[in-house]
């Protein structure tokens, strides 16, 4: 047989071994409370990957305002920062819950199987914006005033993928977003010199981009089969994890930038965060790589490369958890021990 081409190549290089079959998501909750629904309804532990980082920003704007530094402060970020995130994804989920009722993946969402209703969901994220936009105000008139902004920006990005593939770029700007507000929250005043806070969000937004082009190889197939835009759609399985590591190595080259640059005052432990993060994003692709099969029926002769899904999300979970908190530990301990 000849080459494969196209879709066809594309659905080889992905596990032969999976089914089409509905199945739970990783990183959701089994039990059947309304508690236990909502915070799977946003996949609730998929705040760590960011917060963190909203932590690293605070610490970065502890050099200038220490004072502003305080157990309420910190409270009031992390209430923010879970009530936006909180809102983003669950506006995502009501948008593309007709998409997600299709997908083989998605369908035992919440929405898909009714175990919330719309009016639910919709109140929920009602709520979560209001919380949002108070804790804002409660940090300082600055971030109250961007607190809609943040809103618009982030529910945008639900639409994105109907039209552009960019939007693995404008998800990761959503969560590049954070570090700057907790910057803000802490100082009131954009950051000395003017360029840091937009290099810290870039970096931010290429390290999360990455990860959803690798996390959107599950979903290559489906994707192309609705007309929705992603970066594995467009380009395949390899070139699609080519820019992801493109997008991987540029972020880490912006967080060096921070250190080489003195965008901030941080030292040595710092660039252990740096070096520890390239390290972990190395790993996270050596995962995800395709390896070699030779159990194709119909070319027992011709390997072909494949990838395990189940990697895919040990990957964006586990790697990607352990990048941002080891991050911000190193950055903490930088500034209470060499400051």
């Amino acid at each position: 047989m000849g080459s494969l081409k196209g879709s066809e190549r594309d659905r080889r290089l992905m596990s032969a071994g999976v089914s089409g079959a509905a199945v739970r998501e990783g990183q959701t909750f089994a039990g059947g409370s309304l508690a236990a629904r909502y915070a799977s309804f946003v996949k609730l532990p998929h705040t760590l990957f960011a917060l963190p980082f909203a932590g690293v920003g605070a610490v970065l704007a502890s050099y200038t305002r220490p004072e502003n530094v305080t157990v309420a402060n910190a409270m009031w970020i992390i209430v923010a920062f879970t009530a936006a995130r909180f809102a983003a994804m669950g506006f995502n989920r009501i948008v593309d819950r007709t998409y997600d009722a299709l997908n083989a993946r998605t369908q035992q969402r919440e929405l898909p199987t009714g175990r919330l209703s719309l009016t639910q969901a919709v109140v929920a994220v009602a709520i979560a914006s209001v919380v949002f936009v108070v804790a804002a105000f409660q940090l300082n008139r600055l971030c109250g005033w961007l607190a809609p902004v943040t809103l618009a920006w982030t529910f945008w990005y639900s639409y994105t993928k109907r039209f552009t593939a960019i939007a693995h770029w404008v998800l990761g700007l959503s969560l590049g977003i954070a570090p700057v507000g907790a910057y803000l929250a802490i100082t009131g005043a954009w950051s000395d010199p003017a360029w840091a806070l937009p290099l810290l969000a870039v970096a931010v937004m290429l390290w999360v981009s990455g990860f959803d082009i690798v996390y959107a190889l599950q979903d290559i197939e489906f994707d192309r089969a609705q007309g929705l835009h992603s970066v594995p759609a467009r380009m395949g399985v390899r070139r699609s994890l080519v820019v992801a590591r493109i997008a991987h190595g540029a972020s880490v080259l912006c967080f060096l930038a921070i250190l080489l640059l003195r965008a901030f005052p941080v030292g040595w432990l710092f660039a252990i965060a740096v070096g520890l993060m390239a390290g972990l994003l190395h790993y996270e692709h050596s995962v995800v790589a395709p390896g070699k099969r030779t159990d194709l029926a119909d070319q027992p002769s011709h390997p072909e490369l494949a990838i395990d899904l189940k990697r895919i999300d040990r990957a964006f979970f586990r790697v990607n958890i352990l990048v941002s908190t080891s991050f911000f530990g190193f950055t903490l301990l930088d500034r209470l021990l060499l400051a």
